[in-house]
């Protein structure tokens, strides 16, 4: 049996879950899938998780739940893993998975597997594969303990669409954890945020970026254009961001966030590996360069060899006729 933590921002599943629950259904075989969902009054979430085609939606209540805590989680998924007995445990690769998982595993003394972009062999044997190196190799790792392990699963490794939705919702179980508020060190705030203006480009379905290209902090005006008329998230590679020409959040690759919206637009993006690692799994990826060339052309799905400041300023004029 396969056990999916969920994972839910201001009272809504995030996609990087469906993303997970999109992997559980692909590699699960005849294993049952079952998600579970954290926190103090989950019957909305836990009915948006029902939809999902899972054997069964487990509810884990407590008011302890009702903000995130890295103790808190790992005692009560501890609990629900005792309780259902599963032989692998998929999680989202977030940074709420990174904070809390590695204790969960070291509690109970099994593997943990970060990062997974490819799931293969069966639940009970699984043979995972992950990125080295900042995506320039990748390595083929099996727990060697016994027990159920932890396997995060990469953002845009998997698609959102991708998964089955059922025809009648899951059956939902509410699972009271027992909880020593007094064991937990933690006190939750408010969802950590660099800036007002911070984004989770994560969950955004087109997003516009800007690499060396665009010359100079001025010429972003024209990307910014760009991404208006497409109503997408503008997004940068790692130089613009070092420059400060865009905040850091919104840089793209292996030092920066991991995106797979529907359309992606590169704009004078060379395509180095640290930026590919980070945009590989859009669904349609569109580079504007001028280099013919530039990397970007072999994983994109529309190239366009010309200026970008031509082509781009083009493209929304287009987008306005239309």
């Amino acid at each position: 049996m396969i056990l999916v933590v969920s994972e839910h921002q201001r009272g809504t599943v995030t996609r990087a879950t469906w993303e997970v629950l999109a992997a559980a259904q692909a590699f699960a075989g005849n294993a049952p899938i079952r998600v579970v969902v954290l926190g103090h009054e989950n019957s909305a979430l836990a009915g948006e998780l029902s939809s999902a085609g899972v054997g069964e939606v487990l509810s884990a209540v407590h008011p302890a739940l009702a903000g995130y805590t890295a103790d808190g989680y790992v005692a009560a998924i501890q609990q629900v893993m005792t309780q259902v007995g599963p032989h692998l445990v998929l999680l989202p690769h977030s940074y709420q998975t990174r904070d809390f998982a590695p204790r969960l595993a070291a509690r109970l003394h099994v593997a943990i597997v970060t990062d997974a972009i490819a799931l293969e062999g069966t639940p009970e044997a699984p043979l995972i594969t992950r990125p080295m190196f900042q995506g320039k190799l990748v390595a083929q790792v099996r727990p060697a303990q016994s027990g159920p392990a932890l396997v995060s699963i990469q953002v845009g490794a998997f698609r959102a669409d991708s998964l089955k939705r059922a025809a009648a919702p899951a059956p939902i179980r509410t699972i009271e954890v027992v909880l020593d508020t007094a064991e937990i060190r933690q006190r939750p705030e408010a969802p950590f945020q660099e800036a007002k203006q911070a984004v989770d480009l994560s969950q955004a379905e087109r997003i516009v970026s800007v690499g060396r290209g665009i010359k100079t902090r001025e010429n972003l005006a024209v990307a910014e254009a760009l991404a208006t008329a497409l109503r997408a998230e503008i997004a940068a590679s790692r130089p613009i961001c070092d420059n400060g020409w865009l905040p850091m959040e919104r840089q793209i690759g292996s030092s920066g966030q991991t995106v797979a919206p529907k359309l992606y637009v590169a704009l004078g993006i060379s395509g180095a590996i640290q930026h590919l690692v980070g945009m590989k799994g859009s669904r349609t990826i569109v580079a504007i360069n001028k280099d013919a060339d530039a990397p970007i052309f072999e994983v994109a799905d529309y190239g366009i060899v010309g200026d970008l400041f031509e082509v781009a300023p083009a493209i929304v004029t287009a987008l306005e006729k239309a």
